[in-house]
């Protein structure tokens, strides 16, 4: 594991003049309007679960109670159910932040840049013929001593995840705002069958991708969509321009009555490929480990920030944004707040 980080550091400070640079230019391209082919962009216009399961913690506010008028002594009234949202009514935090501002399409753009010079990188390391290692945690690792296999003269891959990493579901989310009840996985079943054409790609992908093609890279896609709904995937993703794939080797499903655990694919895949990126937006693409039973949120989030797997963000791990739904979206307050780091307004009595 030192041996691969060392190599990743010296290569990253041997390239950052070039990347400084490159940079620039990019920028001064940017601002001038011209696009050079090869350099990963969004395009203007796109500012707008994947596992199944994840769906159920999707983040909405919770309806206002209306307050109990008892009608007669001893006798309470049910509170009228909460009014069915309507287009006027504003749309859950979540969606408002993922689905329409410039700062989620920014942090896009800015985590698939980043992914296309580390893309370039390691295309550039096997065209030298310099090893190159997975970034698939191989079997037997542990978040806290991880280990990666060499890949020899395998083809180079990266490897996506698709629901709000290379697709941003607007129909079905808009439907879905539009609804009261909780998740439904039959009715997410119909959306993948019929949605096609109802989805964008997320900023920065559709460029990134492609130019990462032209290195060389194949994509693969590791989602939790489901096998059965095979024909309503390949329709989405060719629709976008993400194409072509082909199930069982650059398009991964969940299976019939499968596991949402992502591990066996992406273990599956490393048998053809060097994957040297994977690309998602919930901790279980990366690694099942994030997501053993019982953990807390806390040891959640310190597992990615504070063991051996930390150093692999931004170089052979990179993550979007998703605050709509997903594993993430989980705690209570005392849980995420530890209690030597709540503040107390001087003008209120302590809480209890």
């Amino acid at each position: 594991m030192k041996a691969l980080l060392r190599l990743r550091l010296s290569a990253r400070r041997t390239a950052s003049k070039g990347a400084f640079l490159g940079a620039l230019a990019v920028s001064s391209l940017l601002l001038s309007g011209c696009i050079a082919a090869g350099i990963p962009v969004a395009a203007a216009s796109m500012i707008g679960k994947d596992q199944i399961g994840k769906r159920k913690a999707k983040a909405k506010p919770a309806p206002q109670q209306a307050m109990v008028v008892p009608s007669s002594p001893g006798l309470a009234a049910a509170p009228p159910p909460p009014p069915r949202p309507t287009l006027d009514s504003p749309a859950p935090p979540g969606m408002q932040f993922l689905y329409g501002s410039g700062e989620a399409a920014a942090l896009s753009i800015q985590a698939y840049q980043s992914l296309y010079n580390y893309l370039r990188m390691e295309a550039g390391f096997r065209r030298t013929k310099q090893e190159v290692s997975s970034v698939v945690l191989a079997r037997g690792s542990t978040l806290a001593a991880p280990h990666f296999e060499e890949c020899g003269t395998k083809p180079l891959a990266a490897v996506f995840d698709v629901d709000e990493t290379v697709l941003l579901n607007l129909g079905y989310e808009a439907s879905d705002a539009l609804r009261t009840g909780p998740y439904e996985e039959a009715r997410w079943g119909r959306w993948e069958m019929s949605g096609a054409d109802q989805v964008v790609t997320a900023p920065g992908a559709l460029e990134t991708i492609s130019a990462a093609r032209r290195e060389g890279i194949t994509i693969v896609f590791n989602t939790n969509r489901s096998a059965i709904n095979a024909a309503g995937t390949i329709a989405a993703l060719t629709n976008a321009g993400l194409g072509p794939v082909a199930v069982g080797d650059t398009l991964w499903l969940k299976p019939e009555g499968g596991s949402s655990a992502k591990d066996e694919r992406r273990w599956a895949i490393s048998q053809k490929y060097c994957v040297v990126a994977l690309v998602g937006d919930q901790l279980g693409d990366f690694s099942d480990l994030f997501n053993a039973e019982g953990t807390t949120p806390l040891t959640r989030r310190n597992s990615a920030s504070q063991t051996m797997t930390a150093p692999l963000w931004g170089s052979g791990w990179f993550i979007l944004p998703n605050p709509v739904y997903g594993t993430a979206l989980k705690g209570s307050i005392g849980e995420i707040f530890p209690p030597e780091k709540r503040w107390t307004d001087p003008t209120e009595p302590p809480r209890p």
